[in-house]
């Protein structure tokens, strides 16, 4: 557990050199950090504490609970609404009859933590999977020209090796932009999945989660039905059955109480919320990403805006000689070098190409 809690700090740190962006950044850092700390919190109430309480007449309270648990426990979903005490027990818990009401089995409270958990690997692969085609190149490329404080000759001898990359490796590095943008891709299809796939683990209730929690809000007492009871009832039905005294088959009904559901319902309406954000942001930014790869103009924008103090010509010229890739390894540059310095670069690097210095 120590060495998940020191996984999850190590993506708290801000690395030193930038190889992607906010948006991707909201993906493998702060979605998995909620994901794998909502996954600690109810492995902790799930295996310290105590996830349920039943209670049977002639049964010992530790055998039916561990029964229940293991078993599953049920509600009877068209007693959801009720006044508590009068017409119901509780939200979905009072009497019925085998074979003419509705009874539905709750399990997946069970798998929230490991689900919680494999959620967050697969947020992380697309990260993952980046930083191992991405091999440093970046990083490599920097040379500590994004600390502002360089004497003038190692700042001249670094700037002069980015050239010569630039010069030598023109037109090659398409397949290292196509990859970045395929991983962003992976991100939004990553999110949209996983939001279907919680849909199907909470039998069909996720998808409309959050908004009828909202709707539930507004309506009066005596009308709404809990959909946090539905989906996470925190007091449901247990059959046991068991031989009695003659030898006949008994069955007895138990009550349990699974405060655990208290967390997990808080939980999924926020994972609700929180998915639906990075689901439109990540869409956002595939329209953003498509603009950059089939407008160069666009992308003529945006290199300007990164490098604001290089003339205007000079970053014109760069974004006509380059193609996609160079422009995307450049414009990541841009995040890591120091601006006075990428100013230089731009300026150098549009005289090269422009073949207006010696090579």
């Amino acid at each position: 557990m120590f060495d998940v809690f020191g996984s999850v700090k190590g993506l708290l740190k801000i690395d030193s050199v930038c190889i992607d962006n906010n948006i991707f950044r909201l993906h493998y850092k702060v979605t998995v950090i909620i994901l794998v700390s909502f996954s600690l919190l109810v492995t902790s109430r799930q295996y310290i504490g105590d996830p349920i309480d039943c209670i049977v007449d002639d049964v010992p309270l530790n055998i039916m609970d561990t029964y229940c648990w293991i078993y599953s426990t049920f509600t009877i979903p068209n007693r959801l609404s009720g006044r508590v005490g009068k017409d119901v027990v509780q939200p979905g818990v009072a009497s019925h009859v085998d074979g003419e009401d509705e009874v539905k089995y709750h399990k997946y409270y069970q798998w929230v933590c490991f689900v919680l958990f494999f959620q967050a690997m697969f947020f992380y692969l697309p990260r993952y999977m980046w930083k191992t085609w991405e091999g440093g190149r970046i990083k490599m490329l920097v040379l500590d020209l994004n600390c502002p404080i360089i004497s003038e000759d190692c700042k001249n001898d670094r700037k002069k090796l980015l050239i010569d990359y630039f010069a030598t490796n023109l037109h090659t590095q398409n397949f290292y932009a196509i990859r970045f943008f395929l991983c962003e891709f992976l991100n939004f299809v990553n999110v949209i999945a996983q939001i279907f796939f919680m849909d199907y683990f909470l039998e069909g209730e996720f998808s409309t989660y959050g908004s009828d929690v909202l709707r539930f809000t507004e309506m009066e007492p005596e009308e709404r039905e809990d959909p946090m009871a539905r989906v996470f009832p925190k007091v449901t039905k247990c059959t046991f059955h068991k031989y009695g005294p003659s030898g006949s088959i008994q069955k007895l009904d138990g009550l349990c109480v699974l405060p655990l559901n208290i967390v997990n319902e808080k939980i999924y309406v926020f994972l609700w919320f929180w998915f639906l954000f990075i689901a439109v942001l990540s869409g956002l930014n595939l329209v953003y990403r498509t603009a950059v790869v089939v407008m160069p103009k666009f992308r003529l924008l945006l290199l300007r805006a990164r490098s604001r103090l290089a003339p205007q010509e000079e970053v014109e010229t760069i974004t006509k000689k380059c193609q996609i890739g160079d422009w995307f390894v450049l414009y990541q540059l841009g995040k890591n070098i120091d601006p006075l310095i990428f100013k230089e670069l731009v300026s150098d690097l549009a005289k090269r190409l422009d073949g207006k210095q010696s090579v």
